[in-house]
């Protein structure tokens, strides 16, 4: 740790608010395509974390890692001493993946071709957005750190949860899973670090703001994305 460094800190925690994709009537497609588009961009710059994160900690959680449900009951009955005539009501992979409202499925997403003109444009600016900032190096990027530098710029981070402090799974279908996964994180704190970027020399700095600039242009179009109004589209 030769070298001073900048860290981008997420002070928000809970479910990102996902305006008119979680609750208008607009058509399931258009909702599952800005979904899923969120789902593949947002991580780029937020300690954030989706569905397939939520049920992969679930599956360590519950079932020892089985995603299957076969698979998962065998583990409740041999590692948690489960009753396997008394498993009726306990929660199962598919019972997981079944609560899963239809827009948070992407393949459900409706072709870009056949979106209307406004979120269309709104899907490309957070696509090409969301280009721009991959395309950075590493470690000329803002919006990015490795675990081994940022325990050594932040040696207090290794008693935290490994689990970012905010969410695209929506609350209110997945919240027994939300808040199982999260109880580490409520007591000791969540993995809140969007970036660090040590700054070995005053030119990286310059670098460092471009990417910070590159960052903020991702959530801007994720939230132009978000406060669509479906019903002018």
């Amino acid at each position: 740790m030769d070298a001073p460094a900048i860290a981008i800190v997420c002070d928000s925690m809970g479910q990102l608010d996902l305006g008119w994709i979680e609750t208008s009537d607009a058509q399931i497609g258009w909702r599952a395509a800005a979904y899923t588009a969120l789902a593949r961009t947002m991580g780029s710059a937020l300690p954030i974390f989706g569905y397939d994160d939520l049920f992969e900690e679930i599956s360590m959680y519950y079932w020892d890692g089985e995603i299957e449900d076969k698979a998962a009951r065998d583990a409740l009955v041999a590692y948690h001493g489960a009753d396997p005539e008394d498993l009726e009501d306990t929660i199962l992979p598919s019972d997981m993946n079944d609560r899963r409202p239809d827009w948070m499925i992407a393949a459900n997403a409706a072709p870009l071709r056949s979106l209307p003109n406004g979120l269309r444009s709104a899907l490309r600016n957070l696509r090409c957005s969301h280009r721009a900032l991959r395309a950075l190096p590493d470690e000329k990027n803002a919006w990015h750190f490795d675990g081994a530098t940022l325990h050594e710029y932040l040696p207090d981070l290794e008693e935290c949860s490994s689990l970012p402090p905010l969410t695209l799974v929506p609350v209110e279908q997945f919240a027994r899973e939300v808040d199982d996964v999260a109880r580490h994180g409520m007591e000791y704190g969540f993995m809140d670090i969007a970036g660090l970027c040590p700054l070995p020399d005053a030119a990286r700095v310059t670098d460092w703001f471009a990417s910070l600039e590159a960052g903020a242009r991702l959530l801007l179009a994720a939230q132009e994305l978000i406060q669509l109004d479906p019903d002018t589209l």
